[in-house]
C-alpha cells in the first residue's frame, strides 16, 4: 500500500512539473538503472562518461539531488570542481606564439638597468638593437625592474666621482728625547692614500704652511680641494685658500670626517713612531720620510684590494728563500730600538 502511494504521489508531481525537467529526471533515472545493470552485485562501478553526465546535470538540473541514489551528492560537487579545474588546465596552456627570451638576455637587460639607472626600456632596447639581438621593446619593459631612481646621485656615488679631486691635511704632534714638541704635516690624497707631502717643523706658522702647498702643488697642477681639521696653526691663507684650493674644515673634535689621513697619522705611531726616540727636526725628516716611502712602495692595505699606493707587481719566489729586508725601523739587539 505504501509502495502505491509513493508512485501515485510521484505520477502527480510528473504532471506539475516541467516537460524538460521530467525528461532530466527520467534521464537520470535511467543512467542510474544502466550503471547497476553494468556493475552487477558489486560496487557501482562509474567512468569518466558517467561523471562528466551527473557534472552537467548538477549544472543544469535544480532537482538532481533528488533523483540521485548511487552516490552522494558531494561527490558529483567534488566531479564538477575537478572538471572546472581541468578545463581552465587547458585553456591556459602553452599555444605556439612568440619565442621566449633566452636567460642571457633577460639577464644582460637586467644588468642594463641596473648599471643605467636613468635608462628605461627604449634605451635599453636600442642599444640591443645595437647588439644585433631582435627583441620587442615590450619585452624589455617586461624585464626591466621597476624600481625608482633616485632623484640624483648618492653621496658615495659623488665621493666616487671625485675621489681623485680630494686631499687631506692634518697635524701630527711627536715628543723629542729633550721634551721639546715637533709638528708634521701630512697631505694625503683620497685617491689610493697617496702621500702628496710631509714636512716636519718646530714652529708650524701660517707662512710655512702656506709654503708647503706650494710645495706639494705646482703652478701647472689643477688646485686641488683638501679637507683639513680646525687647528690654530692653519689660517690667514696659510692653508691653501690663497692659491686657489677649497677648503672643507671638518667639525670641531670629529677626527671621523677627516678619516684617511687619521688612519695614517695612527698606523704611523703604531708602526714607527712609537719604537723611536727622536732627537731633533732632522732625525723626524728622516725617519718620516723613511716611513712614507714604506707606506706608499711597500706596505699593502685593505681598502686597496690589498696593494699597495703605488701598485706592487706580483714577483713568484719559486724555490728561493724569502728574505726579510728593514725598511723604517729594527731592533739588532733587546733593549736596543734605532731607526733603519
Amino acid at each position: 500500500m505504501r509502495a502505491i502511494l509513493i508512485s501515485v504521489l510521484a505520477t502527480l508531481r510528473g504532471v506539475l512539473v516541467s516537460r524538460a525537467a521530467l525528461h532530466l529526471e527520467v534521464l537520470a533515472l535511467r543512467h542510474q538503472l544502466l550503471v547497476l545493470q553494468r556493475s552487477g552485485p558489486r560496487r557501482p562501478r562509474l567512468v569518466r562518461a558517467d561523471r562528466l553526465l551527473w557534472a552537467g546535470l548538477s549544472h543544469a538540473w535544480a532537482g538532481w539531488r533528488a533523483a540521485l541514489g548511487i552516490v552522494k551528492p558531494e561527490t558529483v560537487v567534488a566531479w564538477h570542481r575537478q572538471g572546472f579545474r581541468l578545463f581552465w588546465t587547458w585553456r591556459s596552456r602553452r599555444r605556439t606564439g612568440r619565442p621566449p627570451v633566452g636567460a642571457d638576455v633577460r639577464a644582460l637587460i637586467r644588468k642594463m638597468a641596473q648599471d643605467n639607472p636613468l635608462w628605461g626600456a627604449p634605451r635599453i632596447h636600442g642599444e640591443l638593437l645595437k647588439l644585433g639581438m631582435e627583441v620587442s621593446q615590450a619585452t624589455v619593459a617586461k624585464y626591466v625592474s621597476r624600481s625608482t631612481p633616485p632623484p640624483s646621485q648618492s653621496w658615495r656615488a659623488f665621493l666616487a666621482n671625485h675621489v681623485g679631486q680630494i686631499v687631506a691635511a692634518d697635524f701630527l704632534v711627536v715628543p723629542t728625547a729633550t721634551c721639546r714638541l715637533l709638528f708634521v704635516l701630512v697631505l694625503l690624497a683620497h685617491d689610493r692614500r697617496r702621500i702628496v707631502h710631509v714636512a716636519a717643523t718646530s714652529h708650524p706658522m701660517a707662512a710655512w704652511t702656506a709654503q708647503q702647498f706650494r710645495e706639494a702643488f705646482q703652478w701647472d697642477q689643477t688646485p686641488i680641494p683638501h679637507s683639513r681639521p680646525r687647528s690654530r696653526f692653519s689660517g690667514g691663507g696659510g692653508d691653501g685658500e690663497g692659491h686657489g684650493i677649497e677648503v672643507v674644515r671638518t667639525a670641531p673634535r670629529s677626527p671621523w670626517q677627516n678619516a684617511y689621513v687619521e688612519r695614517f697619522i695612527g698606523s704611523r705611531r703604531r708602526e714607527c713612531l712609537d719604537h723611536v726616540i727622536v732627537l731633533n727636526a732632522a732625525g723626524l725628516r728622516t725617519i718620516v720620510t723613511s716611513y712614507v716611502a714604506y707606506y706608499t712602495n711597500s706596505r699593502t692595505h685593505l681598502s686597496l684590494s690589498k696593494d699597495s699606493p703605488t701598485s706592487r707587481p706580483i714577483s713568484p719566489v719559486g724555490n728561493e728563500p724569502v728574505i726579510a729586508i728593514p725598511e723604517v725601523w729594527r731592533t739588532p739587539s733587546p733593549g736596543r730600538t734605532r731607526a733603519a
